[in-house]
């Protein structure tokens, strides 16, 4: 593919040439990761002071939390193409010298986000005790977990706004503005879960409901800056069904990427459910502790989707090379020093979360095992965030997929052959998910190996 010719017609406000960025990678990659760091562990810390706040009602809530918030992330983040997909192509248009050509692709994404969100809520609703209860959870676990779904259902077409816009902004290398989104929206999450749970007296219900609006405000503040950005250029706001059309089927394979994997996370789960309450609510919090390790992770796959697609759109396969040797070396060493503040505090995060001493010895080993593969996982979203900045999404859903069927007879066997013991059978099923992640390195690194994913030009 030809080498695309960058405009003079480039905004005040466009990232850095990718020329500046294969310069110093360093610093182009930390000028992206931190703000986006702190941005992707607002998400985690929404669930982590949901699991605080909720794990002092009782066992029963905390469970039924696990159950509602696996559903949820899963009804919410099987469209998180929206943003990896809509940052990828933003990206590539803006190296190419088309800034008005990425705004429109950003909208069409918006305009998507807002119709599978819709739907998506709709359907989550309206079942959301038969979705609840494919986890088998016990009667009490499973009548908290429904509450919970069915109101955080409201805000799915505001989590998918928020995801869409977000992927606009980060196309634009403007990680800044999503950081402050989400330190407001943190911010009032929590102020309202105290409120609506404890002196309302809501419960697990006033968590979901203070959540829903926090998530709500973050989304349509985005919306607007988007919104405002695009007036100022030839992007046209209506949205328009033949481009919205194509960037549902582009991002496709990425769909399929990411359901795969959220059946990993799903079926990880649902072994968790067969264990007991007990293996069930520490497994719960052992999964937020690791979401929110892997949205800090993930801020380094956010700074590989924007440069990757910025020096690919530019023509620039060396320096697309080099940044990802750096960025590899950022993940694995990201991963160390998690991975040893998570082995720190492993026995002490427990009782933040629990007052039942079974929950936190079974969470302690948790941790302990999840803080072993950090290392692994850095390097996993480091890979996966290159590949999805190049537009390798066909090639991600294959592997993805081929890693699930490899992973099943995994969870199969954990099933079929876990102790009675509680914590024995929780590090049993955390050993099998490192395996998991394991498995997605080998596989990532034998594509990125390869040449066939270093295409060059505007699409």
């Amino acid at each position: 593919m030809v080498k695309a010719q960058r405009s003079r017609a480039v905004p005040d406000d466009a990232p850095a040439a990718p020329g500046d960025a294969t310069a110093r990678p360093h610093r182009a990659i930390a000028r992206l990761a931190v703000p986006a760091f702190l941005t992707l562990v607002a998400e985690p810390l929404f669930l982590l002071a949901d699991s605080a706040i909720v794990g002092h009602l009782g066992t029963a809530q905390l469970a039924g939390l696990g159950v509602a918030s696996a559903a949820l992330l899963t009804a919410a983040n099987i469209f998180v193409f929206l943003a990896y997909g809509t940052t990828s192509l933003v990206a590539r248009q803006l190296g190419a010298g088309r800034p008005d050509a990425a705004l429109s692709a950003g909208l069409d994404g918006v305009w998507l986000a807002a119709g599978l969100g819709l739907v998506s809520g709709a359907l989550t609703a309206a079942f959301a005790r038969p979705i609840c209860a494919l986890f088998g959870a016990s009667a009490a676990a499973l009548d908290h977990a429904t509450t919970y779904l069915r109101i955080s259902a409201i805000g799915i077409p505001a989590m998918l706004v928020l995801l869409a816009t977000t992927g606009v902004l980060r196309g634009f290398q403007d990680t800044r503005t999503p950081l402050v989104a989400a330190t407001l929206g943190f911010t009032a999450n929590i102020v309202l879960n105290l409120v609506l749970v404890y002196p309302a007296g809501l419960g697990i219900a006033g968590s979901a409901l203070g959540t829903v609006i926090a998530q709500t405000g973050m989304a349509g503040g985005l919306l607007w800056v988007v919104l405002r950005k695009a007036r100022t250029s030839a992007a046209a706001l209506r949205p328009h069904p033949g481009r919205v059309l194509r960037a549902a089927l582009g991002g496709m394979p990425l769909l399929v990427r990411t359901l795969a994997l959220r059946a990993a996370m799903l079926l990880t789960t649902w072994v968790a459910a067969g264990l007991g309450d007990v293996p069930l609510a520490a497994h719960q919090v052992a999964l937020t502790v690791f979401g929110f390790l892997a949205f800090a992770l993930d801020a380094l796959a956010i700074a590989g989707q924007a440069l990757t697609g910025a020096s690919l759109g530019a023509g620039d396969v060396e320096g697309t090379r080099a940044a990802t040797r750096v960025m590899l070396w950022w993940g694995w060493w990201g991963g160390v020093v998690l991975g040893l503040l998570v082995l720190a505090v492993h026995r002490v995060l427990p009782a933040l979360f629990t007052p039942d001493p079974a929950v936190r010895d079974a969470l302690a080993v948790a941790l302990l095992v999840l803080a072993i593969g950090q290392p692994i996982a850095g390097l996993v979203f480091v890979l996966d965030g290159v590949l999805i900045g190049a537009g390798d999404g066909l090639a991600l859903a294959v592997v993805q997929v081929g890693v699930l069927v490899a992973y099943l007879p995994v969870l199969l066997a954990v099933r079929a052959n876990a102790p009675d013991d509680a914590v024995a059978a929780l590090q049993l099923l955390w050993w099998s998910f490192t395996a998991f992640m394991a498995f997605r390195l080998v596989a990532l690194w034998l594509r990125a190996r390869t040449d066939r994913w270093l295409v060059t030009g505007a699409a």
